[in-house]
Parts: structure tokens; sequence; C-alpha cells
């Protein structure tokens, strides 16, 4: 597939892409079941167009996930997004998005960065936020914070002061040690009461005996729900999990594009799916992952890697646009320092709302990243 000079005549026309690399350090590093976080580096990338009119997005790339680094990102933005996208009309996503997905293969995150610079545009253009252009069915969304695989006494006091800050709902990590993984779980819930939602990530540390194990263990604790408990290319053992569980398994690592997504809803491996844009590819291909999602009855969370408010605040104008989006764990931004697009969102007392520019919401200072 390729663009035709038909397809720009009297359009506007995308005239640039800029793209810098960020290295933000994180102000409390955290340990899940296969790494430690201390920094991230995001890519910010921004579309100019013929008629004044920029977008701007940003990729989030980690090499365990979404199998890139920011030299990856960077390179297929110069070498392959550039050539394919400059001079088309910007308003046509689907069909730059079709071109792109054809050549970039297994690059999702860069993908997602070029998908949100242009619903960016989209929604300069229509002066309207992205969120009721994709169809505004909510106005915020509290969402989840994450707790690190940390000692017990540790993870009591950030449980705690979470709470105290505001935050109503806590995700754990854990999969290092199921027993361990127990008793920070029951001590959690003994300190911060039963009104705190609890929800636990086991990022594919477990088995399933291990996994149905510490169902049984943490019953009491009332969890919200568990999040890829199992190895992600093992689909039956999270559907041996979920036949058996008490409470809902979600499906993370083991979504990563539409296919995916058809395999967990045709076979019932799961009862909930985590979207997150970095991995599928933007925002076109969640909508279509969420369709599949609510065919099959499926609960959906709308998660995040590590990122800036930028890209945060794309997920976060998916996860206000259709019903069915229930959950958001939109937390990658908070403890991030050196920011460039900081003020995108707004988090108060747990909850996300967005700013309600039009586009995503971000309008850069006038010295900013790529032009200094």
């Amino acid at each position: 597939m390729k663009f035709t000079k038909g397809d720009t005549e009297g359009c506007m026309r995308i005239t640039g892409l800029d793209f810098c690399p960020v290295q933000m350090k994180l102000e409390q590093p955290y340990t899940i079941a296969y790494e430690t976080i201390e920094k991230i580096t995001n890519v910010f990338i921004r579309i100019t167009t013929s008629n004044g009119i920029i977008g701007y997005g940003c990729a989030a790339p980690d090499k365990m996930i979404t199998g890139e680094t920011p030299s990856d990102v960077m390179d297929s933005l110069q070498d392959s997004i550039l050539p394919l996208i400059l001079n088309t009309d910007p308003l046509r996503s689907a069909k730059i998005l079709a071109v792109l997905f054809n050549k970039i293969d297994h690059q999702p995150s860069v993908l997602a960065a070029v998908d949100m610079a242009l619903y960016d545009i989209l929604g300069k253009v229509a002066g309207l936020p992205l969120r009721k252009l994709l169809g505004g069915f909510r106005n915020s969304i509290k969402t989840s914070v994450t707790i690190g695989i940390m000692d017990v006494d540790q993870t009591i006091q950030e449980a705690t002061r979470l709470v105290e800050s505001g935050f109503k709902c806590l995700k754990i990590k854990g999969g290092l040690d199921v027993h361990d993984d127990i008793q920070r779980v029951l001590e959690v819930r003994n300190v911060i009461g039963d009104k705190i939602e609890l929800r636990f990530d086991g990022n594919q540390g477990y088995n399933v005996k291990e996994s149905l194990f510490f169902i049984k263990k943490t019953k009491q604790v009332n969890l919200e729900l568990i999040e890829q408990p199992t190895p992600k290319s093992e689909l039956r053992l999270l559907q041996k999990i979920t036949s058996k569980a008490s409470l809902p398994i979600m499906a993370d690592e083991s979504l990563m594009n539409l296919r995916d997504a058809f395999r967990l809803a045709r076979k019932d491996v799961v009862d909930m799916v985590n979207i997150k844009l970095m991995k599928v590819g933007g925002i076109s291909e969640a909508l279509q992952i969420n369709a599949v999602a609510r065919a099959a009855r499926l609960e959906v969370m709308v998660g995040c890697m590590d990122e800036a408010e930028l890209s945060i605040a794309a997920g976060l104008h998916f996860a206000l646009s259709r019903p069915n989006i229930i959950y958001a764990d939109l937390d990658g931004h908070i403890g991030l320092n050196n920011d460039p697009s900081k003020g995108t969102i707004i988090l108060r007392n747990g909850v996300l709302y967005p700013t309600n520019k039009p586009g995503i919401g971000f309008i850069p200072d006038k010295e900013w990243i790529f032009d200094k």
C-alpha cells in the first residue's frame, strides 16, 4: 500500500516530523517480578502541518514489553516514518496508519506516538478534546497507583502514604515469592481498611499452583482483580486459573495486538484485559481491541508503561470514551522528574481529569524541547 498524488492534492499536508528523546528519573525506583526501574527514556514527537496545526505524541519503548529501545524508535522515525508521512493528509489517519503498520512491524510504541500525534491534530482541527471525538462517555476516571515489590514494612509505609495522598485504589506488584506476596497483601489490607480498593499484579511470576494458592490465602482481602499471574505465552495456564478462580483474572502482557484479543476472547482465557497504547500501537488499534472485548463481555482496564503526561493523557482520553472501559491504571507519570509535558492531565484525590483543551490537551511552552 502506498500514497498516490491524488491522495494529497488540495488538502492539509504534513510538512515535518521532529523527535527528541528525554530521560526521566523516577523519584522512587520500583521493582517488579523481572526488573528494577530507576529511570526511563520517552521519545517525544512533533508533526507539523501546512496550515500551522501541530500534533504531539510520545513513545515509551520498553525492551522487555514492546521490544524496542529509544534508539530503535528514533531510527524508525527518521528512516521509515518520515519519508512515508511527508506531504500526506494528517486527517486521513486510517490510511497513514495502514501504511505504517504494513512497513513497521513489531514496533508498537513508535506507532502509538504517531497515532497520538495524528489524533491530536484531528482534535485541534475540530476544536474539541479528543475524548469527545472518541465518544465522550465520561468526564473523569479513578486510577490505581502502583506499589512495587518491597518488604512488608516498606509496603505498608508506601500504602499508607498513597492513601493519605488521596488515592482510593492501590495495585500491589508481586511474582517473586508467593508467600511474601500473601503477607504483604494481608498486612496492607489490615492497615488501610476495607474502603480502599486493592489490585494485585503477578507480572508473569507464578505458575497455576502458586496462583490458586495466592487466591485462596488472600480471599479475605477482597482483591478487585489479579493481573497476569502466569507467563504471557501460556494462555492455557491463564485459562485454567480463570476457570477456578473466585475473583477476576486479567491479561496484560498476553495482550499485545488485535489478534491476541481475539484469542483471549474466543477461548474465554480471562475475565478482563489491560489495554496499553504502547503495547498495541496507539488509540486506533486500542479502539478495535476494545470492540472485541466488548463483544466477548470482557471488562477493560486502560493501563500504561512508565510514560510522560502527554502519552498518559492519550490513554486517559481513550479510557473516557467508552462505557465498557471500567478501570484505569494510568499512573506511569507519577514521580517522573523532568517531564517536559507536565500539566497535560489533572490528578486530584486519585481521580484523573483531562484539561479539556483541544486534541490531547497539550500546549507546550514557547521554549520547548524541540526549540532549545
